[in-house]
């Protein structure tokens, strides 16, 4: 690791965005939020500002990187659509949707933000601040989310300066994200394929396909197409317990509705993702919520069943990987 760096923290504002873009501009690295949740941005074009990125979280190289554009303009120099992705991109984005897609020939963006591979991931984030900044950069911008490889991904501002404070130039604070989960990514390279659910349910994304997506046939194993979906990822330090229909002695409790399981009155502590039942709401606390149980010592986190409608399916997906063995 290089040596540590004085991280500053700036408000959202049109000065933070001209910082940012200079610092991007200098090979530097900027976190900052967009509406899932909170990005380290580098210059996707610079291999390495991109170096120094997977260097600053400790990602595996082989992860791919999303590239941010501030409009479906920009993401057509980098990547190339079907019918398909078009229709997509042009219902909703900006919003919480990467599509994977062949690159465009003379795409700009690095080899090593890619992986190697011949497609490429691109997003149009909906967020005041994460548009700002790409509208004043003005060349894509690589921003996984700003935590460390593998650890919970933040939602305010104060967890990525628990993460990565001294190994960043530059936090922009736009307060909590609003969707507070990653986005959903879909492969447009043939039949449109779902890589990892997210922000965007499933439902409102086949509604406007007219027909079902199918699903990757097998596990990332080495070479994932897509970020996040590595075995283990999203993790705490806390082992966790799904499904869970009581609390174990020294365990901490992320309940979700209103009615509590067995035992969660001698919980170390709990925490409700949402009492009224409400999956948006969950999406919204679940990083957040997760990192708050992660720092009271507990044994073990007993996580209540979530229903896996509409984005339950998301929050399934990423507590399934919290929770695998490390």
């Amino acid at each position: 690791m290089t040596a540590p760096l004085t991280t500053r923290l700036a408000r959202a504002d049109a000065g933070s965005a001209a910082d940012a873009a200079r610092i991007l501009g200098a090979g530097g690295l900027v976190a900052f939020p967009t509406e899932t949740v909170y990005g380290l941005g580098a210059d996707a074009t610079d291999g390495r500002a991109v170096a120094r990125l997977y260097e600053a979280k400790g990602r595996p190289a082989f992860n791919p990187l999303i590239a941010h554009v501030p409009d479906i303009t920009a993401a057509r120099a980098i990547a190339q659509f079907d019918a398909d992705a078009a229709r997509l991109a042009d219902f909703f984005w900006p919003g919480p949707l990467t599509l994977v897609l062949p690159r465009a020939p003379g795409c700009a963006v690095a080899a090593l933000a890619t992986a190697g591979l011949d497609t490429i991931a691109v997003r149009v984030p909906d967020h005041p601040a994460a548009r700002a900044i790409l509208a004043a950069f003005g060349k894509p911008v690589v921003a996984p989310s700003a935590n460390r490889s593998g650890h919970v991904s933040p939602t305010h501002a104060a967890h990525v300066a628990a993460d990565l404070g001294g190994r960043i130039d530059l936090i922009i604070d736009g307060g909590a994200t609003s969707v507070g989960i990653e986005s959903t990514i879909v492969a447009c390279l043939g039949e449109p394929m779902l890589l990892r659910p997210g922000g965007l349910p499933r439902a409102a994304i086949e509604r406007r396909l007219g027909r079902k997506m199918s699903a990757p046939s097998a596990s990332a194993g080495d070479k994932p197409l897509a970020p996040g979906m590595l075995g283990s990822h999203y993790a705490p330090r806390t082992p966790l317990r799904l499904n869970a229909g009581h609390v174990e002695l020294g365990e901490a409790l992320l309940a979700f509705g209103s009615t509590p399981p067995e035992g969660a009155a001698g919980a170390k502590t709990m925490l409700n993702l949402s009492e009224r039942g409400n999956l948006v709401e969950a999406a919204a606390n679940l990083f957040s919520h997760l990192r708050a149980l992660d720092a009271v010592g507990a044994g073990a986190i007993a996580v209540m069943t979530i229903p896996s409608d509409g984005l339950g399916e998301a929050i399934n997906d990423r507590l399934s990987r919290a929770a695998v063995t490390r």
